[in-house]
């Protein structure tokens, strides 16, 4: 097995006899959007450059050659912000798994983790509802729908309608699907393949296998009986979420593993802020804004103040450090959001301290612009608590 190793936002340079053209052209065809390609040129001295972008994840090219793509903060920090973004922290199910030292150890971890977890399920009984169901019959069989009958008179056959107590309801086709694209995503172990396929079996018969996503994860009833399934179903949207579009080998389908890590930063200081403000504050994040009503964007995280309702931060967040200061698009951005929203405090949020940091007053108004850090290279909690003193260090209310 061939891996080619590369991490996000650097350049890698490969000889023409490292990179077959045939792989090249597969990454620049089905990859590009994950990885940037250049081919042989003057350029690249006549070499391949593949340069990652926001992603870090797993790649199946071919069954022999997969891309491993590495994240630039530490592999444990990573795996943090995927426990509080994913409200796993909450299930206690990650303890360990941050010692992993890859991504595939992590991966294999977590999928482990579901498989039995869904193993422990099938044991105890699968969730069944009753389902609405309209089906023509020779008999009778609950309610006969007479309009259809009095509309096709020649029909022998009765038009029924009827609830059948059934385990084919989404709350077990998301569990199929998740166990589906695992199988599928030549990340697995051997000891792993086995125990994903003997629990994708104890469901293949008893529910229909359809695509999901993550955001049928999200906001679902429980009750009593289907309790159990609330941390299934973050699990899911863990693999759901990050599963990227199937790539075809023979009659094979592979499915990548890939985590968008601007994205994630965004959703994991939204998750930790969300956790960690004080009682007398509310934070949203994506809150949509109408500039003249032409144009709709979102605001990527908004802090109330809960009892004013007064909008106390804007904060935007950026994953990717800019060479020396913020670009003027992104600070004319911050300030329109919180004209907008009528904040005196507009926020950029970024993993690393910038070399020429923000703290000022905007002229001609009484918004104060800054730059804050929330850093991904120490350990989080103190990053955040540090970030947490410092957004509140110059509050203007």
């Amino acid at each position: 097995m061939k891996i080619i190793e590369l991490i996000e936002h650097q350049s890698k340079f490969f000889k023409p006899e490292e990179l077959e053209e045939a792989i090249a052209d597969l990454i620049y065809h089905n990859y590009s959007k994950y990885i940037e390609i250049e081919y042989p040129s003057p350029k690249t001295q006549k070499q391949y450059k593949l340069t990652a972008k926001s992603y870090v994840g797993f790649i199946p090219l071919t069954p022999d050659i997969q891309i491993l793509l590495k994240p630039k903060v530490p592999i444990a920090n990573l795996f943090r912000m995927l426990e509080y973004t994913y409200n796993l922290k909450s299930f206690q199910l990650l303890d360990g798994s941050v010692h992993c030292e890859t991504i595939p150890e992590f991966y294999n971890r977590l999928a482990d983790i579901l498989t039995q977890k869904i193993l422990e399920q099938s044991r105890k009984g699968f969730y069944r509802a009753y389902v609405k169901n309209t089906e023509l019959l020779p008999y009778v069989r609950g309610k006969v729908d007479f309009q259809y009958q009095f509309k096709h008179p020649g029909k022998v056959k009765l038009n029924c309608q009827y609830n059948q107590y059934t385990a084919d309801i989404e709350e077990n086709q998301i569990l199929l699907w998740t166990l589906y694209i695992i199988g599928r995503s030549g990340l697995c172990s051997e000891q792993l393949s086995t125990t994903v396929r003997k629990a994708y079996h104890t469901l293949q018969g008893l529910a229909t296998q359809r695509p999901f996503k993550g955001d049928n994860c999200i906001n679902r009833s429980y009750n009593r009986l289907n309790q159990d399934y609330q941390t299934l179903h973050s699990l899911c949207r863990f693999f759901l979420d990050h599963c990227g579009v199937a790539h075809q080998i023979g009659n094979y389908q592979m499915f990548p593993f890939l985590v968008r890590t601007d994205i994630l930063y965004e959703r994991f200081v939204y998750a930790w802020l969300k956790f960690h403000l004080p009682g007398n504050f509310e934070i949203k994040a994506q809150e949509i804004v109408d500039f003249c009503k032409i144009i709709e964007s979102q605001i990527d995280l908004v802090i109330y103040d809960k009892n004013t309702k007064q909008v106390i931060f804007i904060l935007d967040t950026k994953y990717k450090i800019p060479d020396s200061k913020p670009s003027n698009s992104d600070i004319y951005q911050a300030i329109a959001y919180a004209t907008l929203k009528k904040s005196q405090n507009a926020i950029l949020v970024y993993p690393k301290p910038l070399n020429q940091p923000l703290n000022c007053l905007v002229p001609n108004s009484s918004i104060r612009l800054q730059s804050l850090t929330f850093s991904l290279e120490d350990d989080l909690e103190q990053s955040g608590q540090r970030f947490l003193k410092a957004l509140f260090n110059n509050i203007i209310q």
